[in-house]
C-alpha cells in the first residue's frame, strides 16, 4: 500500500488536486470547491476500492511473483506474508482519501489536523509494540498485530481530517464516479507526475523483490 500511497496519494494526486481545488475556491467559493472536491472523491474511491478488492483477490500471486518471490517456498513465511499484506492492503483508500483531504485542508489555511493526523500511524503501532512487549507476545502475533494497528491507523487518520474538512464548512457527499472535465483536468495534471515518480517505486519494489531471497530476510 506504501508504494500506491506514495506513488498517487501524496505525490502525483495531491500535486495535481491541489492547485485545481485552490483554484475552485479562488473562483466559486465553498460551493465550488465542494462540488469539486465531491467529484474527485467519488472517482478515487470507487477505483481505491475496486484496486484494492482486485489486489486482495490476486495477493497470493502479487507476493509470489512481485512482491517476495524468495519466500514462495518457505512453509508458513509466505502464507503469512499474503494474510499480513491483505490486513493492511485497505490501508491505501485511507491513506489516499486523507491524502486529499489534507490538501484540503491545506488550502484552506486549517494545518493542524492534516499535521498531526499522520502521528497517529506511529503512536498506534508503538502502542501495539507497547502491549505485546508487555504481555511477552512473540514476533508471529506481533507482525499481526502491527499490521492490524497500521489498518486501524488509516482509519483514525482519515476520520481526523475527515472531520476538519467538515469543520472547515465543505462537507462532502458520494457522488456517481463521472469523468467531469475537472477530472479530466486532474488526470491530465497527475499523469506525467505518476510516470515520473513510478521509476523510484518500481526501484524500491525490485529491491524489495531481490531481498526477500536473502536468507535472512
Amino acid at each position: 500500500p506504501n508504494t500506491f500511497r506514495r506513488l498517487f496519494a501524496e505525490g502525483a494526486f495531491n500535486a495535481a488536486f491541489v492547485p485545481l481545488f485552490a483554484k475552485e475556491i479562488e473562483q466559486h467559493g465553498n460551493e465550488g470547491a465542494k462540488r469539486f472536491s465531491e467529484e474527485v472523491f467519488g472517482v478515487l474511491f470507487s477505483a481505491l476500492l475496486a484496486l484494492t478488492i482486485a489486489m486482495e483477490l490476486a495477493m497470493p500471486l502479487i507476493v509470489r511473483y512481485l512482491v517476495a518471490p524468495g519466500f514462495a517456498d518457505i512453509p508458513g513465511k509466505f502464507e503469512t506474508t499474503v494474510t499480513l499484506a491483505t490486513i493492511m492492503f485497505p490501508y491505501l483508500i485511507c491513506m489516499s482519501l486523507g491524502a486529499m483531504m489534507a490538501g484540503m485542508l491545506n488550502s484552506l489555511r486549517r494545518y493542524f489536523a492534516a499535521a498531526i493526523a499522520p502521528a497517529f500511524l506511529n503512536i498506534i503501532l508503538i502502542a501495539v509494540l507497547g502491549y505485546a512487549w508487555y504481555h511477552g507476545l512473540d514476533a508471529h502475533d506481533v507482525g499481526f498485530g502491527l499490521s492490524w494497528g497500521v489498518l486501524a491507523a488509516g482509519i483514525v487518520q482519515l476520520a481526523i481530517v475527515w472531520i476538519a474538512v467538515r469543520h472547515a464548512g465543505i462537507s462532502i457527499g458520494f457522488r456517481r464516479p463521472k469523468m467531469t472535465p475537472n477530472v479530466k483536468r486532474l488526470l491530465i495534471l497527475a499523469l506525467p507526475a505518476a510516470i515520473t515518480g513510478g521509476i523510484t517505486q518500481i526501484n524500491q519494489l525490485i529491491g524489495t523483490a531481490i531481498a526477500s531471497a536473502q536468507n535472512s530476510a
